[in-house]
Formats: C-alpha cells, sequence, structure tokens
C-alpha cells in the first residue's frame, strides 16, 4: 500500500514538471514589465509621444548598442505598446533590447518575441 501512494503522488508531479517543460517550446510574445532595476523612461504615463517617434527612438538606440551591433531586430509600436521581434545569439542581447525598450519615452508595455538562435 505504501509502495502506491508514492506512485500517485508521483503521477502529477511528473505531469507539472511536464507542463512546465513544454510551457517554453511554445512560447508567445510576453508583456513584460520594466526590470527591476531599470531606469523607467522620463515620460509620465499620458505623456504624448507617437508611436512612430517611440519606435524611431528604440530602433535608433538598438543600433547604437554595442552588444546589438549587427543584429536583426523589428520594433513596432502601438498606444505605447512596444513589440520586439527578432532573433538573438545570446540572452544577454536579448536583455539589452529590452532594457533598450524601457528606456524610451512613451513606453508602456514591452511585448517580447525575441527569440535565441539555436
Amino acid at each position: 500500500m505504501h509502495s502506491n501512494s508514492r506512485r500517485s503522488s508521483s503521477i502529477p508531479l511528473a505531469a507539472i514538471l511536464a507542463t512546465v517543460a513544454l510551457a517554453g517550446c511554445g512560447k508567445k510574445a510576453e508583456t513584460l514589465n520594466a526590470p527591476e532595476g531599470a531606469a523607467m523612461p522620463a515620460s509620465s504615463p499620458t505623456a504624448n509621444v507617437s508611436d512612430i517617434d517611440v519606435t524611431e527612438h528604440v530602433k535608433t538606440a538598438l543600433t547604437q548598442s554595442e552588444l546589438l551591433h549587427g543584429m536583426n531586430v523589428a520594433v513596432s509600436t502601438q498606444k505605447g505598446d512596444v513589440s520586439l521581434t527578432g532573433t538573438l545569439d545570446t540572452q544577454a542581447q536579448v536583455s539589452e533590447a529590452l532594457r533598450i525598450a524601457w528606456a524610451a519615452d512613451g513606453v508602456h508595455a514591452v511585448h517580447d518575441d525575441l527569440r535565441l538562435k539555436p
């Protein structure tokens, strides 16, 4: 009886672990909060910064980053929500791209659809 209870308690644990492991495989774009310790944009939530300006500020900052030099990150903005899409070499590059996006004036949210090269 004792071994039966062990087996039945390990089945739900295995199912949970499998679900967590597979969750990363079909990663969808995430809306992220500003990273802890990151400088928040100087603008207030009601700042009147156009989406075109936000996109251009983020693109310019990405191209000026030494860590992201030569990387192709697509940037789009809608109502202050910035989406980053592309494939990068390292997690450090992903973190840098997200940090840069959050630093731009007029940003309300950042959607991370960045991938790492296999």
